[in-house]
């Protein structure tokens, strides 16, 4: 009988108790949940501030190089030139082949002196005489 009494007590405590730390437990696991969907918020956030931020220089490059091109074909001195330009995060680089080190030097100021740019990166090569009479 002992035996009988001493099971009806303990289950029942034993539930009760289950059912009382049933609050905490949901709670931890509400704050875990909670907290995983704050960082995976904040992941999409900065990926999509990194993403803006990508498209914005892209964007911007793309208007520096139009602008230099522009400027270089106005020029009279550069105007007839094979100058290509290419931009990178407002870094212009400068390829291609131009007749006297003057229409380099020009091609470089022109470059410089054009709205967002950074620096100018001048790879031109000046083409000898020699190979522009053949």
């Amino acid at each position: 009988m002992k035996r009988k009494l001493g099971t009806t007590l303990i289950v029942p405590a034993m539930l009760l108790g289950l059912i009382a730390a049933a609050p905490v437990f949901a709670q931890t696991s509400n704050t875990s949940a909670g907290q995983s969907m704050d960082n995976a918020g904040s992941s999409a956030v900065n990926a999509a501030k990194s993403a803006y931020h990508g498209t914005a220089t892209a964007l911007s490059d793309t208007d520096i190089t139009a602008k230099v091109k522009m400027a270089l074909d106005k020029n009279r001195v550069t105007k007839n030139e094979d100058i290509h330009v290419d931009t990178v995060a407002g870094v212009v680089t400068l390829n291609g082949n131009v007749r006297t080190s003057r229409d380099k030097h020009r091609a470089q100021l022109i470059a410089r002196s054009t709205s967002g740019v950074r620096s100018v990166v001048n790879d031109l090569a000046v083409l000898s005489s020699a190979k522009s009479g053949s």
